[in-house]
């Protein structure tokens, strides 16, 4: 049993389609509990991007949460609001970034507890676990034979006046932390969200980071089978112009697809309404070097209402985390929502949103009125089981769903899996199963193409006995048989 999910591009052959998109299923924001927390402690002088790694540990039935802030801002520290509102702000060569913990025992309600570890302005009494570290990314590593290092955390160790290195550092609790170890080759700017991950094909470490080129920002992976030597970043994916670069993008594995949620900012135009606020979009790739976008310029997180400073807390800016799985298979996604433009004054919120699973992007109709057609690339046929899952568009108006059987999507349709022959019934949770009188299984081990048909209704994926045979080959003249 395979699944596949409609934002991947290898399932869908982009000859055979009529009338057909992939549009962004945004995730559902918790309007009842957000913000779940907010800059609220002396220290907390500007969370800004925050960067959040908010991790579920089953183990200590916890949700941890880490994030970067200034915690030294001159250019920030003691205005006002209305002092904020009549000038811009401006960036200080002093500023100090540091990395701060909270914990929820159910991902709403959150604390910042006194952890005794840094001493900020001659108190240890704060929830700061390093200071000078930039854009930190902590994983908690499954993998990992020491319990010594069961959480990991890379970062940018960033010194006002004293220079920047790359370094790691490990936990047994995630609040117990080592000294930060330096990288022992490169030094990347890497001064963004820094997100280690595990790699289950390859068995070994990751890291998405960022670098500048070319005058935009890029967003580059890294390679390490200790988590102390890592490899020399290498560009995997860069936005569209100065209008959409990748400010950073965190990622997470969802079946045989990585998911990337990067955090778009806008430049290049001062006039634009968007101008200097960050969009989060949505990434795919079946391999971490080679990312693309789902639906370029569709936001999966949207931005709330309004400016600064009366707007909806994340107005301006958004960053993501990581999804957390829920009890119920749904994935709550938690991010910092800032309500001002990225270089200008903001305030940021932690906030979450719940997607259900595989519910990421849909392909739908351009035009609602008319008929749709989505056909697959070659799939082998492995048994009886083919659903897809599928919601109306408009619950008040009935669907049309047909679906038909192809050796080459160019020919007609097999004896017995046409259109008009297809049968659907609902399943659950949105699954729909196809079927024919005929019955897949008495196609197993051959090859062919699915032809979806469809109207007032948006698909997600397809899951069954299935499994892709190539993409995008060549379908004309068997030249062998004509004598060339």
């Amino acid at each position: 049993m395979a699944k596949y999910l409609m934002l991947d591009r290898r399932v869908l052959n982009p000859q055979a389609m009529e009338n057909v998109s992939v549009r962004v299923t945004p995730p559902e924001k918790d309007v009842d509990n957000n913000p779940l927390m907010v800059q609220d402690r002396p220290w907390e002088i500007r969370i800004d991007n925050g960067y959040p790694n908010v991790i579920y540990d089953e183990e200590k039935e916890i949700y941890r949460c880490y994030y970067t802030l200034f915690t030294d801002d001159l250019g920030t520290e003691g205005t006002t609001v209305k002092e904020r509102s009549a000038r811009n702000y401006l960036p200080r060569m002093d500023r100090v970034t540091s990395l701060c913990y909270a914990q929820s025992r159910d991902g709403i309600h959150w604390e910042k507890p006194a952890l005794g570890r840094v001493e900020w302005r001659g108190s240890k009494a704060n929830n700061i676990l390093f200071l000078f570290a930039h854009g930190t990314g902590v994983m908690l590593d499954e993998h990992s034979s020491s319990p010594d290092s069961r959480y990991k955390l890379v970062t940018k160790m960033d010194i006002p006046g004293h220079g920047a290195y790359m370094a790691v550092a490990f936990s047994p609790d995630g609040i117990q932390w080592s000294e930060p170890v330096p990288w022992p080759d490169y030094n990347p700017q890497a001064d963004s969200h820094n997100l280690p991950f595990w790699n289950d094909e390859e068995g070994c470490y990751m890291l998405l980071s960022r670098v500048w080129k070319d005058g935009i920002r890029m967003t580059t992976l890294s390679r390490s089978d200790d988590f102390i030597h890592w490899s020399e970043p290498k560009e995997m994916l860069r936005g569209r112009g100065f209008e959409n670069q990748i400010y950073s993008m965190p990622v997470f594995k969802w079946g045989h697809l990585y998911l990337g949620l990067a955090s778009m900012i806008h430049e290049g135009d001062r006039t634009d309404e968007n101008f200097d606020t960050v969009d989060c979009e949505l990434t795919w790739a079946v391999e971490p070097e080679h990312f693309d976008f789902a639906a370029p310029g569709q936001p999966v997180i949207p931005r709330g209402q309004g400016h600064y400073p009366t707007g909806d807390f994340d107005c301006g800016c958004i960053y993501a985390s990581p999804p957390v799985i829920g009890p119920e298979g749904d994935l709550w996604l938690y991010y910092m929502g800032g309500n001002g433009q990225h270089t200008n004054f903001r305030e940021t919120s932690l906030a979450r949103a719940r997607w259900k699973a595989d519910r990421f992007a849909a392909l739908m109709p351009k035009r609602e009125a008319e008929e749709s057609l989505a056909t697959s690339n070659k799939i082998k046929f492995q048994g009886p089981s083919l659903k897809i899952l599928a919601q109306a568009i408009d619950k008040a108006k009935p669907i049309m769903l047909e679906a038909q059987i192809h050796r080459v999507w160019t020919e007609e349709a097999l004896p017995g899996f046409s259109f008009e022959e297809s049968r659907i019934s609902e399943t659950g949770n949105g699954w729909k199963a196809i079927q024919w009188p005929k019955g897949l299984e008495n196609l197993s081990g051959t090859s062919g193409c699915i032809k979806f048909r469809f109207k007032n209704l948006k698909i997600w994926a397809v899951e069954g006995d299935i499994c892709l045979d190539g993409h995008r080959l060549w379908e004309g003249a068997d030249m062998e048989n004509e004598g060339f």
